[in-house]
């Protein structure tokens, strides 16, 4: 899950880059949804890497018109195989 919070007034650059050159994402990484808040500052997409470093190659592009957070999600069904496998 990557978390992207607008720089302040660069909102509309941001969506003109991405008329212009599309999402940009590096082979190895899947784009599969976002949702913004209503206010139009936040981001939250759900993307799909081999790697941390290939969302670092993609974030490169947009780092001068957002800031990130990566956080690493597994789906419901993983997690309830993880815990009732486990002793936690």
């Amino acid at each position: 899950m990557i978390i992207e919070k607008f720089h302040e007034g660069k909102v509309k650059a941001l969506y003109q880059r991405f008329d212009e050159k599309g999402r940009m994402v590096p082979d190895g990484v899947k784009y599969i949804d976002s949702w913004i808040n209503e206010d139009v500052t936040i981001c939250y997409q759900l993307m799909e890497s081999r790697t941390k470093e290939l969302l670092n190659n993609w974030i490169e592009q947009w780092k001068d018109l957002a800031d990130f957070e990566i956080i690493a999600v597994i789906s419901s069904a993983e997690a309830k195989k993880k815990v009732l496998q486990s002793n936690l």
